[in-house]
């Protein structure tokens, strides 16, 4: 058999790597509502709704299905007492975002990271299966939180492995927090601001994610702030800290 001839067998017995399906891109333009304590209505101005991944999704609405990406949530922590070695800890004790009262997942070696992508991407095929568009991974800036523990580059290897996961369930990839870094390097393709006009961060995301970039204001001082400065390009939202369904809410 020839060379050509043999190259002609291989191509025709070995499958074709499974690509990803397409994802739908966020739309510009338009409002978004951000409603991660509970659900309520949706005006006819908002196009983009951000809801828990364990809410459902609004029909005839871009739909952003909200996981914990870096961190746990306070009301998982018998959950993820079942799968302790892939929570962080110093000295024993488990590592948590005070603030917040989440523990900080241990993604700095690959087999754990492999075991929480695992874990993770089955609650975004969860979000592709109940109708969401795109998938919001918060806390990419955990490892700032870990006291050293755990380096940049293995946060950043972890995302890569969330962000195929969304695209391998056909949903487009948020980068939330961790401003300045430009997550469109490794697929992310929007960013998540929260309190970009708080700290000055927004033109950082723009820079990176052009008009792709939803902003979270939780002070009225600076909703009106951004609002003057990215008002006229970005998805600007006021909202109570706590996300309440009856609290506080407004567009620019």
């Amino acid at each position: 058999m020839t060379l050509a001839a043999s190259l002609l067998a291989l191509l025709l017995t070995t499958p074709a790597l499974a690509a990803s399906p397409p994802v739908d891109v966020l739309p510009t333009g338009t409002d978004v509502d951000y409603q991660l304590g509970g659900v309520r209505s949706v005006p006819g101005h908002v196009g983009v709704v951000v809801r828990d991944r364990r809410a459902s999704p609004v029909e005839g609405r871009y739909n952003v299905c909200y996981v914990n990406g870096f961190q746990t949530q306070p009301d998982e922590r018998r959950f993820w007492r079942h799968h302790r070695r892939l929570v962080l800890k110093d000295d024993g004790r488990l590592v948590e975002d005070e603030a917040w009262g989440e523990w900080l997942l241990d993604v700095r070696t690959r087999a754990k990271r492999t075991d929480l992508a695992r874990i993770l991407g089955r609650w975004v095929r969860g979000c592709a299966a109940d109708g969401f568009d795109a998938v919001e991974y918060d806390n990419l800036d955990s490892f700032t939180r870990s006291h050293g523990l755990i380096p940049r580059r293995a946060t950043l290897a972890f995302a890569a492995l969330l962000v195929r996961a969304a695209h391998d369930a056909g949903l487009a990839a948020g980068q939330k927090n961790l401003a300045g870094y430009d997550g469109s390097a490794i697929g992310f393709d929007f960013a998540v601001a929260e309190e970009c006009g708080r700290y000055r961060e927004c033109a950082s995301y723009v820079d990176h994610y052009g008009d792709s970039v939803l902003a979270i204001e939780y002070r009225r001082t600076d909703f009106r702030w951004t609002c003057s400065h990215v008002g006229d390009r970005l998805a600007v939202v006021l909202r109570d800290r706590d996300l309440t369904p009856t609290g506080v809410r407004a567009w620019c």
